[in-house]
């Protein structure tokens, strides 16, 4: 799909391409895009001119150009936007279709997952044909692998590739950066909560994320060795080192039972942290992740099913099981058609910080943390509605705050990215919104 916004001339006729426009995820992107482009001065509007923007549509899918149109027309209330959306071709399986969607434009939006069985193909196309691109995956192993595979010749085209923009991993990334910076002294480790709160219709989630889960804990051990070919340099710890709490623990501040947060949110800001640290002598942060799932009656449901999912999953016929039948084995939270229009709007998230830290003049490697801090990063429903915002707002500040990004083109986590523009900002006014509850308590 593809709408240009402006008549400028320009060696790329687009500033985005949605790839995967016609998935799931991918006409809610559509429809942010949409969205952002008709906001005009805003966050729609580059110092250059309007948002010029483009969507690639998916291997065999091929709606006509109305479909998308429509979907754009609805959202950005523009009557005659239909007119000018254009239908780009590409099929993930063919090379020359993704170099010739590369080569228009300046960013792709990629939205096509599991991104390990078709995300490779979309990131060497970018960085050959000098594109920059961004993805919503939350699978360690093929954010990590293409940091080993391409992160050097990323940085000789002068391209970026930004992996984990979406729920998984921005609030959290973003989240523990604008911590840090509101703190005054040393922030030195931080511990985040997820709660994720619906309405009466429930909350559900398209099998999309439910396969990349299954395909990415029945490969751990790759990962392993992943990270190890990588040769990863530790990260210090800096003051007091934050104990991790058990497989569950209840949470005084909450007033329920908390588990770890199971997705890529703590490998993408230990990513972080390491940059930070390593390229520019940050004092980086200790971070754990954990999701809050309720009473004692959602702790033994929980169980059951968790046990059950992490013996299946092991096992070739286990995983055909589990991506068969995903609403049998979620429980209904996880199915092929994904969550109604309804179930949406009633769905929110919160994600609180707890930092603590060393005021201005204490140092960080002598005695125990003396300042505390609570913030907080709140939004809509996760996967279908702050995802595309996430995405869409860190690729215009990919393209809008060139000069604030890192110096050499690579491949980044989101925080290591765009710790220096003002995504937080435009994430604030597009409704995921980032705000300090308590100031800092020596």
């Amino acid at each position: 799909v593809a709408a240009g916004s402006g008549t400028k001339a320009a060696e790329r006729p687009y500033d985005m391409v949605v790839f995967g426009a016609s998935g799931f995820t991918g006409q809610f992107v559509v429809e942010e895009v949409a969205r952002a482009a008709a906001a005009g001065g805003g966050e729609g509007q580059l110092c250059c001119g309007p948002l010029r923007w483009a969507g690639g549509l998916r291997g065999g899918a091929r709606p006509g150009q109305g479909a998308v149109g429509d979907r754009c027309v609805r959202c950005a209330g523009k009557a005659a936007l239909g007119a000018e959306v254009d239908v780009l071709l590409c099929d993930v399986g063919d090379a020359a279709s993704l170099a010739a969607m590369a080569r228009q434009t300046r960013l792709v939006l990629n939205c096509v997952g599991p991104y390990r069985f078709f995300g490779e193909p979309v990131v060497e196309a970018c960085v050959e044909n000098g594109a920059s691109c961004i993805d919503i995956s939350g699978e360690p192993q093929f954010l990590e692998g293409m940091y080993l595979k391409y992160n050097e010749r990323a940085a000789e085209k002068g391209v970026y590739v930004v992996g984990s923009c979406g729920f998984d991993s921005i609030p959290a990334d973003m989240g523990v950066l604008y911590t840090r910076d509101k703190l005054k002294g040393t922030l030195t480790a931080v511990e985040s909560f997820l709660s994720v709160k619906s309405g009466p219709e429930g909350v559900c989630v398209h099998d999309g994320t439910w396969k990349s889960a299954v395909y990415g804990l029945a490969d751990e051990d790759n990962l392993r060795k992943l990270r190890k070919k990588i040769g990863y340099a530790p990260v210090p710890v800096v003051g007091a080192k934050l104990k991790k709490r058990g497989f569950l623990c209840y949470n005084q501040e909450f007033k329920e039972y908390s588990i770890p947060f199971m997705g890529s949110d703590a490998s993408v800001v230990k990513r972080t942290q390491r940059y930070l640290h390593t390229e520019l002598q940050e004092t980086p942060v200790q971070y754990g992740a954990y999701v809050n799932i309720g009473g004692l009656g959602s702790v033994i449901k929980l169980m059951f099913a968790g046990m059950l999912f992490l013996l299946l999953v092991k096992f070739d016929f286990g995983r055909k099981l589990l991506t068969k039948y995903p609403e049998f084995f979620s429980a209904g939270r996880f199915t092929k058609e994904g969550p109604t229009q309804k179930q949406m709007d009633g769905t929110s998230f919160t994600m609180t910080f707890f930092g603590e830290g060393y005021s201005e003049g204490q140092d960080p490697q002598n005695g125990k943390p003396n300042v505390k801090i609570c913030t907080e990063v709140k939004g809509p429903e996760p996967g279908y509605v702050a995802t595309p915002i996430a995405m869409v707002q860190a690729g215009v500040s990919l393209l809008e705050d060139a000069a604030s990004l890192p110096k050499r083109g690579g491949v980044y986590s989101p925080g290591a990215a765009f710790s220096k523009t003002r995504l937080i900002d435009r994430l604030n006014r597009c409704g995921v919104e980032f705000s300090v509850i308590s100031k800092p308590e020596v």
